[in-house]
C-alpha cells in the first residue's frame, strides 16, 4: 500500500503555520509497513483542492487528508471529497450529540454552522474527536481509501493515535509486526556516516537503514518487519551492534535519549556536581541542562561572563592571559573551566569562549570555539572551527560541549 499525504489550508502555503502533520503522520505510517510517496499542500480553493484529490486518487492506494474540517465557510475539504467521490453528506449523530454536550456543558449557544463539523460522507466510518469538535472519517473509493482528519495537531495525533492506526492496521489484515531501533551519532556529518557503513546499508532489506540529519546529530533509523517480536527485536540488535563498531566514536545513545539528558544521567551515575562559564554561549547551555528533569542535583550554577571584565574580576583570568593570548584562546578557556570548578565549588566545570560573528574578534575569524573541561584534577580544552549563523554557532558549541563532556566523563569510574 502507497500512501499520499494532503494537507489543505492557506495557512500552510503562507508559512504562518508548519506543516508537522505531515512528518507526524509519515513516521506511524510508516511503522505500519505503509510506504509514503507524495506530500502534498493545497489552499482553500474548490477548484485546486478538488484536481488534488482526483490526482492523489489515480496515484495512490491511501489518501490522507487533514485539515478543513472546521465550521467555517473556508472549510471545504468534506464538501470537495463528497463532490468528487459522488456521494451525499449527513449529519453522524454520535458527533452531534458531542457538540449539543460541548456547548451546553459551557451554557454557550452553538450557532449553526457547528453542526457543519458532524457531516460525514455517507457510508464512512468514523473517528471520534475526544480533543475537538470535528470528527475524522475513513472512506472508501474504488478499492482505494480516503481518511479526513482535523488538522490541528492537538486533536489529529491523539485521533490518530487512539482510532486511524489501529483502523489501518486491521484494514492491512497483516500479522507483520514492524519495529524500530533509532541510533544517534554526533561529531560526524551524514555524508561520511553513510559512506562509513555504505556496504551494510546496501546490502540490507530487513533489517533496513534509514539515515537522518537533524540539528547537527545524525541518526539512523534501523527498521525491521516479521511475525516475531523478540526474533525482530534480535536482528535489530545485531544490526547494531554490526554498526556501532563502525563508528562508536560517535554514537551516544538510541531512542528518544538526547545529549544532555545522558550527560545529567552520567553525572548522577558518578555523583558529580558541575558549574559552567558561559561567555560565547551566553547561557546556553545552562538552559538546556536544567531542561532535564532532575537537572538540580548535579547542577550548582553558571556564570555568564561575556565581558573581559567579568572574567578577569569573578573567574580571576589574568588580565595578561586576556591581553596577550585574548579571550579567545586555549589559556582563557582552561582557566575559565578549572576557576569556575573552583567557585562554583563544584566537581565538573566546563567554558566556552569564542567568535560567534558575523564579525572577527580578536582578529580571530567568526566560528572559533574553544570549550574547556574540567574534572576532578585534569582539564582539556578542545578547539573547533564551526560555520553558519551566529545563532548556528552559538547552538552546536553548546552541543559540542555536552558531547565533549559525555567524552571526558566517560573515563570516569562510578564509586561502588
Amino acid at each position: 500500500m502507497n500512501a499520499e499525504i494532503i494537507a489543505v489550508g492557506s495557512e500552510l502555503l503562507l508559512g504562518q503555520i508548519e506543516n508537522s502533520n505531515a512528518t507526524f503522520l509519515s513516521s506511524e505510517l510508516s511503522k505500519l509497513g505503509i510506504d509514503v510517496y507524495h506530500h502534498v499542500v493545497v489552499g482553500d480553493n474548490e477548484a485546486r483542492l478538488e484536481k488534488t484529490v482526483e490526482t492523489a486518487l489515480e496515484r495512490s492506494d491511501l489518501l490522507i487528508l487533514t485539515g478543513g474540517l472546521g465550521p467555517t465557510k473556508d472549510d471545504i475539504t468534506k464538501e470537495i471529497l463528497a463532490k468528487v467521490t459522488g456521494r451525499e453528506l449527513v449529519y453522524d449523530e454520535n458527533t452531534e450529540a458531542r457538540l449539543h454536550a460541548y456547548f451546553a456543558g459551557r451554557e454557550k449557544k452553538m450557532t449553526e454552522n457547528n453542526l457543519k463539523q458532524a457531516l460525514i460522507i455517507q457510508g464512512s466510518y468514523v473517528f471520534p474527536n475526544d480533543h475537538g469538535l470535528a470528527c475524522g472519517m475513513a472512506v472508501d473509493v474504488s478499492g482505494k481509501k480516503v481518511i479526513l482528519l482535523p488538522g490541528p495537531p492537538t486533536e489529529m495525533i491523539p485521533m490518530f493515535e487512539r482510532y486511524t492506526g489501529p483502523f489501518l492496521q486491521q484494514e492491512l489484515h497483516t500479522k507483520d509486526q514492524i519495529q524500530s531501533k533509532v541510533l544517534r551519532f554526533f561529531n560526524i556529518g551524514e555524508s561520511q556516516l553513510v559512506h562509513e557503513i555504505d556496504d551494510i546499508i546496501e546490502s540490507q532489506t530487513n533489517p533496513t537503514v534509514a539515515p537522518l540529519a537533524s540539528g547537527g546529530e545524525v541518526t539512523l533509523r534501523l527498521t525491521v518487519k516479521g511475525t516475531d517480536a523478540s526474533e525482530n527485536e534480535l536482528k535489530l540488535e545485531e544490526l547494531k551492534q554490526k554498526i556501532v563498531s563502525r563508528v562508536s566514536p560517535y554514537f551516544y545513545g538510541e531512542g528518544e535519549a538526547q545529549l544532555h539528558g545522558i550527560v545529567v544521567d552520567r553525572l548522577q551515575e558518578l555523583k558529580l556536581s558541575i558549574g559552567a562559564a558561559e561567555s560565547l554561549t551566553g547561557g546556553d547551555f545552562s538552559s538546556t541542562l536544567t531542561e532535564v528533569a532532575g537537572s538540580s542535583s548535579v547542577f550548582k550554577g553558571a556564570i555568564i561572563c561575556y565581558s573581559n571584565a567579568v572574567k578577569e574580576a569573578q573567574l580571576s583570568v589574568p588580565q595578561e592571559v586576556l591581553t596577550k593570548e585574548g579571550a579567545v584562546s586555549k589559556r582563557c578557556a582552561e582557566l575559565l573551566a578549572l576557576n569556575v570548578k573552583k567557585l562554583l565549588k563544584t566537581d565538573v566545570g566546563i567554558s566556552f569562549t569564542g567568535v560567534a560573528g558575523p564579525d572577527s574578534l580578536e582578529g580571530k575569524s567568526a566560528g572559533l570555539v574553544y570549550i574547556g573541561i574540567a574534572v576532578n584534577d585534569n582539564v582539556e580544552v578542545f578547539k573547533l572551527q564551526l560555520a553558519g549563523s551566529r545563532k548556528n554557532i552559538r547552538e552546536r558549541a553548546a552541543k559540542h560541549g555536552f558531547y565533549y563532556l559525555l567524552h571526558e566523563l566517560s573515563k570516569e569510574k562510578v564509586d561502588e
